[in-house]
């Protein structure tokens, strides 16, 4: 949240339309999800101190897995991830694998994670998030709309991931990203048929996070993937104006 204010200012320096948003992590059947939430309110107080509460718990889990490296013969990881990370309360395994990159411990990101960063591995560490229903809480509260990031990665059974989509949906859920980097076109169809179904909107983007990280660079979403048309963008809730004003007030 505190990086938004920035973000926006360099979107409209370079003339870009810009929606406040943010990602929080779940724990939904044993599994890490990430709801996106999209349109909001960064200084609504609910969502502030329910995203207090999410930090808290990842500042620990950041040092066990500190912790754990260390005992597997890398030391300073932790030390080494927060110089990495933009704010040292967001400490993720993605900067631990930074740092084991520039470390020589591994050649790439697929490495560190499959060597050292996934479960049964020294560097993991098992976290329980927010509940599904407490995210799409705040990021309603917020004015947001709370969306189901690239749900082709979760490794649910049908009964769990049709339970996942049912319950967001209670809890007030109205988005479903179809189109990512991580989606081959079998995930689109079958989401694209789980939105209408549901009723959701339907997001699309890179799920770019850094250079040579991700699997698509930024901007580089093939242009063939686009959305049904009988799917109703998630951008249709936003004018041209109103993705360059000023953002929404708490």
């Amino acid at each position: 949240l505190s990086g938004l204010p920035a973000a926006r200012a360099a979107a409209q320096a370079a003339g870009l339309g810009f929606v406040d948003g943010i990602e929080v992590s779940v724990t939904f059947a044993g599994t890490t999800v990430h709801i996106v939430g999209l349109g909001i309110a960064p200084g609504n107080d609910e969502l502030v101190a329910g995203i207090a509460g999410v930090r808290a718990g990842r500042e620990l889990r950041a040092k066990q897995m500190g912790d754990g490296l260390a005992q597997a013969g890398i030391p300073g990881a932790y030390e080494g991830a927060i110089k990495l990370a933009p704010n040292p309360d967001l400490v993720s395994r993605t900067h631990f694998g930074r740092f084991l990159i520039a470390s020589g411990v591994a050649p790439d990101m697929h490495a560190v994670f499959r060597r050292y960063l996934t479960e049964g591995k020294p560097g993991y560490v098992e976290h329980r998030w927010a509940k599904l229903g407490d995210a799409v809480r705040w990021i309603r509260a917020a004015g947001g709309i709370a969306v189901i990031a690239h749900p082709g990665r979760y490794k649910f059974t049908p009964t769990e991931e049709y339970a996942l989509f049912s319950e967001f949906r209670a809890h007030g859920g109205e988005g479903v990203e179809v189109v990512t980097g991580s989606h081959h076109a079998g995930d689109i169809a079958k989401y694209t048929e789980m939105a209408l179904e549901f009723g959701l909107l339907a997001s699309r983007g890179s799920d770019f996070h850094d250079p040579g990280e991700s699997r698509l660079d930024l901007g580089l979403l093939p242009g063939q993937l686009q959305l049904s048309p009988r799917l109703t963008p998630v951008w249709s809730r936003w004018t041209a104006a109103e993705l360059r004003a000023e953002p929404l007030a708490s």
